[in-house]
């Protein structure tokens, strides 16, 4: 009984390493297409960036302005600058100004300068605040503002408002993915190839550019016009781009 029980043994494990390469080669055979697909797909890609842009209408002026003066004496100069600041600040807020906020307060030695030797002559102090206001309305506002004490008008960009901003982004970035689509069609059918799908989306950002400053001024020359000051706006430019991944 012995011997027959170790003749079967050793039969059956001579048949399993005869049949064991066998078995190994399918494996490998039904294996070999799937990584070949795959690197396939890693491969055969294609990228592209589509962009986007959206012009809106501008319908706000951010103001940036401000009280500065000059004087003897620290105290004398920070005190009038206090004075005419509260009555710009009071005017914009009877006004009901968009986010009106301090953006700067500075109170500096006035040098000058004799036979090389630096001497103080007097003190300079400014507030400056910035707000937002209807676009039609920003002109007669910066004259009242000059009237009311404010000697500086540091400029004026004109902006949409954050909803249409918002709005502008949104089609700007499917404007960006339509662009990187038509792109990629363009590329493919040219090399004739087609389309598969796509591995990956990145979206590059939909931004409104800040609008340049559109001028500096001394208010001083505006308090003596008649006429009041002209205010002109212009479009806000919102741009986006997406870049695909396409498998072909």
């Amino acid at each position: 009984m012995l011997r027959v029980a170790l003749l079967r043994s050793r039969l059956f494990a001579g048949k399993f390493w005869q049949t064991l390469p066998l078995t190994l080669f399918i494996f490998v055979t039904f294996v070999q297409p799937g990584i070949a697909q795959e690197k396939e797909k890693v491969w055969r890609t294609l990228t592209v960036t589509g962009r986007g842009e959206e012009s809106i209408p501008t319908t706000l002026a951010q103001v940036s302005l401000g009280v500065e003066i000059q004087g003897k004496t620290a105290q004398e100069v920070q005190q009038e600058a206090a004075r005419r600041s509260a009555a710009v600040v009071a005017l914009l807020k009877n006004r009901n100004v968009e986010k009106l906020q301090t953006t700067g307060i500075r109170l500096n030695p006035v040098y000058s300068y004799t036979n090389n030797v630096q001497r103080i002559t007097g003190y300079a102090a400014s507030n400056t605040v910035s707000f937002r206001v209807p676009n039609d309305k920003a002109g007669t506002l910066l004259d009242d503002a000059v009237k009311a004490g404010a000697t500086q008008i540091n400029g004026i960009r004109f902006v949409a408002t954050d909803e249409a901003i918002a709005s502008a982004r949104q089609q700007a970035l499917k404007e960006a993915t339509q662009d990187a689509q038509q792109q990629a069609n363009a590329v493919l059918s040219s090399l004739g190839f087609q389309a598969k799908e796509i591995v990956s989306v990145q979206v590059g950002g939909a931004t409104a550019p800040p609008p340049p400053m559109l001028y500096r001024a001394e208010a001083a020359k505006l308090a003596n016009a008649d006429a009041s000051t002209p205010v002109i706006a212009g479009e806000q430019e919102v741009e986006a781009s997406v870049t695909l991944q396409i498998s072909y």
